[in-house]
């Protein structure tokens, strides 16, 4: 089944693809938004925003995303349940499957995000948003001089332990491996740091409390060795994996799977741009994203109107 053609399809409802459909519709490119299979992104998992400008007294993540995607269907954004399962960039019009519905378009922004790498494990599960977190410079305010674990080894981990260290009363790093993986300089910044603790070769079996976080407990490798360690929150540093399974042999991304950028938001493909962190392996916050959208509806218009 196939609809009519569309000026603009946005896929993603995050802060960018949200932004990015404010701006279309008020364009009048009547976009629609693919909601993907975690509408609303990563920030219906949050708690309290407190870093989103015009909210001084913060606001819980879900909310801002209600807020966000209720000012789209405002300006009349019509919402697609359901994630994209199959793409065709190389023909005109372009084109994209949302189950055995097929969408047609002049253009498309890919604001699809990365997903945060977790542990796994039931007890982490059960306490993202409520001690777990994977973005210390989101949630770190939060935990003003109490104890905090880091896992992870490589520059994430490395940078977010000393970022937290200037927050929290304690940083406890655990990495599975003797061995850290992140650069010597970020290393050797660590252990100068009287703050930061580390327990290499070790990993972390579950994480302790009901409602909240209240501790962790960890296994060495090499001794076998269980031990307790009383905190207050765990940022899971591993890594974060770009959403872009389904468009990887459509338009050019990085050896990591992320979307590479061209002149800001646009893409190798013309009429197919990008925002948000399915590129942005820096700063991954909800307004760079909100402002990539923004870019990337812009540069939508202008191409529409260049090629009618």
């Amino acid at each position: 089944m196939t609809n009519k053609i569309h000026d603009l399809i946005i896929i993603g409802s995050g802060p960018a693809g949200l932004t990015a459909a404010i701006y279309a519709a008020r364009a009048q490119l009547k976009p629609i938004v693919i909601s993907g299979n975690e509408p609303g992104g990563q920030l219906t998992i949050t708690t309290e925003v407190e870093d989103f400008p015009g909210f001084p007294d913060g606001i819980q993540g879900p909310e801002l995303m209600e807020r966000m995607k209720a000012q789209a269907e405002k300006f009349g954004v019509e919402f697609i349940p359901g994630e994209v399962t199959v793409a065709n960039f190389k023909d005109r019009p372009l084109a994209v499957n949302v189950g055995e519905i097929k969408y047609e378009s002049k253009s498309i922004i890919i604001a699809t995000g990365a997903s945060a790498r977790w542990l796994n494990l039931p007890s982490e599960q059960k306490l993202i948003g409520r001690g777990v977190s994977s973005c210390a410079v989101c949630d770190g305010y939060f935990f003003k001089d109490k104890d905090v674990a880091i896992v992870g080894g490589g520059d994430a981990a490395a940078k977010e332990a000393i970022y937290l260290s200037k927050i929290a009363r304690s940083v406890t790093l655990i990495h599975r491996r003797p061995e850290l993986r992140a650069q010597k300089i970020l290393q050797e910044r660590m252990r100068l740091n009287p703050k930061i603790i580390f327990e290499l070769n070790s990993t972390v079996e579950e994480v302790l409390g009901d409602n909240t976080v209240s501790g962790i407990k960890i296994k060495n490798l090499t001794t076998g060795d269980i031990k307790n360690i009383s905190l207050a929150g765990v940022f899971v540093a591993i890594g974060h994996s770009p959403n872009t399974k389904v468009f990887r042999e459509q338009v050019e991304c990085d050896e990591l799977g992320f979307i590479k950028s061209v002149d800001g938001v646009k893409t190798s493909v013309e009429g197919i741009f990008v925002a948000g962190d399915v590129f942005d392996r820096k700063y991954r916050q909800a307004i760079t994203a909100a402002g990539m959208g923004c870019k990337a509806a812009m540069e939508a218009e202008e191409y529409i109107e260049s090629t009618s």
